[in-house]
């Protein structure tokens, strides 16, 4: 995909011991499909389930990932964390299995499965043998249609996760986070962290996961991809199967659209630390902005290109104030943003903060040069592939791709979109977006001078 997520969310998962075996297994079977080798096929079921297919016949595995629009931006605010506790509890007991059973029939055949939410979705990953095709994709439906929500599995996971927001709370980095969203989405949903607060995951109830999976998990919200051993006639008796038995319509999406908050300065939270940690960032392009391409281009020579970047060479290279500075787009459903981050010792904070400006300044005044664009283009292109380096991938690809709107042909089309992009094109781009005046920053230490 073209962009990636600031924060993982904390571990609402079990131990993982019991499918080691299972992903030893798997490994030896992972695809690598370069992208120009990838076709797409849409695939639509009998009664209008549609999903997307790449196949591969070459070993014996299928992987698949899911997605249901809505993800934690809808969880009431009493109850902020309900989202991520509803997938970690999805595949702890389903149908007639307790958690125990269903676990034990995962590891039996050899099926990976697991669910995550974030601000604006629930996903869902399956990988298995295609031997035990239909047992999987049988142990999916029951995940999605009849999860149990028993008591131990429901309090298990919901010390996981208080666990992780005791952790989250010293982290210098995720307390920087969540203050930015904060700040840059007031009222809004995603000012709210996906991963709660422990008073709000304290009071979320069974009923409130029932409520969850009844209103979110409905075929009209559903995105498929599948790749690997199955034949488009296969797979569309499987989506009746699988997923027939959901809702036809979800509870209503009232998350709106927003622009993030754009006000700029320098918020710092005390913490004894012998570096300061922050994070910075103002708004940017959603996926479906026509400025999206040459906005990708800008942001790889400002800060996403690594050692690449502009950042890192005044930043780290020429006066070693940071071990890591960077910047990326982050485009969520309702909004977008430019995200960064950096970590550098207490008495040189501000010094590290101003090159960063004077940074956006730089290109927002006068764009990049043309060895710049065209090495940006080159690197976004010529990496592309790499990253669709198993079939859990691809599969996660093709559903990013519905979720964005892009077309089954993107990836016929996504090199020309780039190489397309002029240096007008980003020079437009830099002087919309890059004002150091609306760059907020939130740090976490005790910066001298700030």
């Amino acid at each position: 995909m073209d962009s990636t997520l600031p924060l993982q969310a904390p571990s609402a998962r079990r131990p993982l011991k019991r499918r080691i075996s299972a992903l030893v297994l798997l490994a030896g079977l992972l695809l690598s499909l370069p992208a120009q080798a990838v076709t797409v096929e849409r695939v639509a079921s009998p009664n209008g389930i549609e999903a997307w297919l790449v196949q591969d016949h070459s070993n014996p595995i299928i992987s698949m990932e899911i997605a249901f629009k809505g993800g934690a931006a809808l969880d009431p605010a009493p109850k902020s964390g309900l989202a991520e506790m509803a997938a970690g509890l999805l595949d702890e007991g389903a149908g007639p299995y307790d958690s125990q059973t269903f676990q034990q029939k995962l590891e039996d055949q050899v099926i990976t499965l697991n669910f995550d939410a974030s601000r604006d979705t629930l996903r869902g990953h399956l990988k298995t043998l295609t031997a035990n095709r239909d047992a999987a994709f049988d142990l999916l439906r029951l995940s999605l249609g009849q999860p149990r929500f028993d008591k131990e599995p429901v309090e298990r996971i919901r010390g996981q996760i208080l666990s992780g927001l005791m952790r989250e709370a010293q982290d210098p980095n995720a307390m920087a986070t969540r203050r930015w969203f904060q700040a840059m989405f007031p009222g809004h949903p995603y000012a709210r962290s996906p991963h709660g607060v422990p008073e709000t995951v304290k009071t979320i109830q069974v009923g409130d996961l029932r409520a969850f999976a009844r209103g979110q998990l409905a075929r009209d919200r559903l995105m498929i991809g599948v790749v690997g051993d199955i034949t488009p006639a296969e797979l569309a008796r499987l989506l009746d199967a699988t997923f027939g038995g959901l809702p036809a319509a979800g509870a209503p999406d009232t998350v709106a659209d927003t622009a993030a908050r754009a006000t700029g300065g320098v918020t710092v939270i005390d913490k004894d630390n012998p570096q300061t940690v922050a994070v910075f960032g103002a708004p940017g392009v959603k996926r479906d902005d026509p400025d999206w391409y040459a906005a990708s281009i800008m942001n790889y020579i400002l800060g996403g290109g690594g050692f690449s970047s502009r950042l890192t060479e005044e930043v780290r290279e020429k006066r070693g104030l940071a071990y890591s500075v960077y910047s990326y787009l982050l485009p969520q459903r309702h909004s977008g943003l430019i995200f960064g981050g950096v970590a550098t010792e207490n008495g040189r904070f501000a010094e590290s903060i101003g090159l960063i400006r004077a940074e956006f300044q730089r290109m927002r005044d006068q764009g990049p040069t043309e060895a710049e664009l065209a090495n940006a283009k080159t690197y976004l292109n010529g990496s592309f592939p790499l990253q669709l380096d198993s079939t859990a991938a691809i599969a996660g690809l093709l559903v990013q791709l519905q979720a964005d709107n892009l077309g089954i042909d993107f990836l016929d089309r996504r090199n020309a979109l780039i190489d397309a992009v002029t240096l007008d094109d980003v020079k437009r781009a830099a002087r919309r977006l890059l004002d150091p005046g609306t760059l907020t920053i939130v740090a976490v230490g005790r910066p001298a001078g700030m």
